[in-house]
Parts: C-alpha cells; structure tokens; sequence
C-alpha cells in the first residue's frame, strides 16, 4: 500500500487542495481520490485558518470514500472538550470557558467556532464526527501519531478505547479530566512529553515567563542531556542544564517501522527527523508549508517529501 502522509492543516483549504492536487489526486463523485494512493491525515485539520468547514469537509469526505485515513490532534480533542459539560460542574465545560483560562481558550479556537457556532447542529455533527477518529494508526510497515509514539501511554488506555483506537464515549470525560492517567496518555499521544528540569534550574520562553519543564524530542534516541533531548530554538537550548538524563525519560523505539507524527511546526526544508521518524507538520497554519511524505515502503529519505506554500 502506498501512503501520502499529510501534514496539519489548519483550516488552510487553499494548500490543502492545492497540496493534494500536486500528489496526483483528483475530484470524483464528490472527493479527492488518487488510482493507487491513500491520504493519512494527522489531525489538526481546524482552528487558526480562513476556511474552516472546507477543511474538515474536505478530509472527511475522502474518509468516507475510502480514499484516506485520518487520526485525532490535539486541536479536534480540544473542540470535543470545549463542547463536553463537566457533568462535576454545572453550567461548566470540560475545557473552561470562563477567566482568564477561558478566554485564552477561546482565542486559540476562535477561526472554528466562528464557523460553527452559529449552526448547532453543524456544530455537534463535527464534534460527533471528531469523537470516531481514532488517537493512533497501527498499520502493516508504519505508524501514525499526531504528537508521540508512546507504547506504554497506549496500553494504558486499551480499556478507555474502541477496538479502533477511538475514545469511547464513557471515557470522553476521564480524558479530559485533568490529572487522571486517562488525561496524562491523550495529552503526550496528541501533545508530546514535557519532562522537568532539574532541580534549580529553569529557562524563560519566549513570552518570558520562567519554566521548569520543557518539551522533548521523544524520537531521539541519540540524546544524553537535557540540552540535546529539548525541542526548542538552538539559542534557547543552549541555556538548559548540560546534565545526563536519567533512566526511563523517553519512550522506548525499537520497532524499526517508520513512525509519522505532526504537531511541533518544523522550519526549514523538509527532511526526517531520524531514519524511522518524521515529522509532517511544517507551520502551515502560521505562513509555512502544507508538507506530505509519499511512502512506498522505502526507508525515509528527504526526497520523499512534497510541499505547497
């Protein structure tokens, strides 16, 4: 089976039919299709761009045809949260919606419930739609993770799971409960891992705000420090602890199928991050590229990469 991996989009309709237009796909009976190809989409399809409903519509409609795959982002869980009554709470949602929290919130998702808020029953079609897609693909010669392939993360959740890696319905609220081990596995498969320094030292992002974890780059087996495992700019980098990790701190990688995620708005010209792990996120929501890598079993090499600006 050949696979076009695709990127986090956005609401960016405009890369994304241009993008799938590039990889040889066409419209009939009312979906991109392509004659030997199948599109897998990471999630993330809304919030931040200009086209919204096209977006989704677009990628579920080639789910429906059969044409391609898609798994949750963090980005779909969140409209699931802010949508979900805490029934704990009265009048309140599983993702806030009042104080300050709420109106960050609300500020991150503006673009979608701009598009949907004024038709509920669109609204909840999307949101009911958003609930079947499963949090990970498992598929004969690779896999697909928005954020972090994490073994142990996804065993823990088999009993919150449909057979098809989706959330079940009565777990929907657990994994947007904040400090359960639900909560914990969802946030690193759709998030990544946030590690904590050691102790004493910090760093200040890019708001300045002083920080005592930092975001990891999980795939990198060949890390031995803090300051080489951290996802962050190389200036900021720099100013982490030059300290040994301790045991345990990273998933384990050894399946030598690739692994395809999203997520972390790569920069730059696309290429893999190791020979079995790529990343297809390169800041199309923000000016950059809508990327997809075109696998056909081959291990991963730059030259498999297609983009649109």
């Amino acid at each position: 089976m050949a696979y076009d991996i695709v990127g986090d989009i956005h609401g960016q309709a405009d890369k994304l039919e241009g993008l799938l237009v590039h990889l040889g796909y066409r419209v009939r009976d009312g979906a991109y299709r392509h004659p030997s190809r199948t599109a897998i989409f990471v999630g993330d399809f809304i919030d931040r761009g200009p086209r919204q409903l096209d977006s989704v519509t677009t990628v579920r409609r080639m789910v429906d045809a059969g044409s391609a795959l898609a798994i949750m982002g963090n980005h779909e869980l969140n409209a699931i949260a802010w949508h979900t009554p805490d029934p704990d709470s009265a009048g309140e949602f599983m993702r806030p919606r009042s104080g300050a929290t709420g109106a960050k919130n609300r500020h991150q998702h503006a673009a979608f419930l701009a598009a949907v808020e004024h038709n509920p029953q669109l609204h909840q079609e999307l949101i009911d739609w958003f609930c079947t897609l499963p949090l990970w693909l498992d598929l004969p010669g690779l896999k697909v993770v928005h954020a972090c392939w994490h073994e142990g993360h996804m065993r823990s959740l088999e009993p919150a799971l449909t057979p098809q890696q989706q959330l079940a319905a009565d777990s929907l609220v657990a994994a947007n409960r904040r400090g359960s081990p639900e909560y914990r596995a969802v946030e690193a498969l759709t998030k990544g891992i946030e590690i904590s320094l050691p102790n004493g030292h910090e760093f200040h992002d890019k708001d300045g705000h002083p920080r005592k974890e930092v975001r990891i780059r999980w795939w990198d087996d060949a890390a031995t420090t803090y300051r080489d495992l951290a996802l962050m700019p190389d200036e900021a980098r720099e100013r982490l602890p030059d300290l040994p990790l301790p045991q345990g701190i990273r998933p384990v990688q050894g399946d030598p199928r690739p692994t395809f995620f999203g997520h972390y708005w790569m920069q730059g010209r696309p290429a893999p991050q190791t020979p079995v792990a790529a990343c297809v996120d390169y800041s199309a929501g923000k000016g950059g590229d809508l990327v997809a890598y075109r696998w056909d079993g081959e291990p991963l090499v730059a030259e498999q990469f297609a983009w649109v600006s």
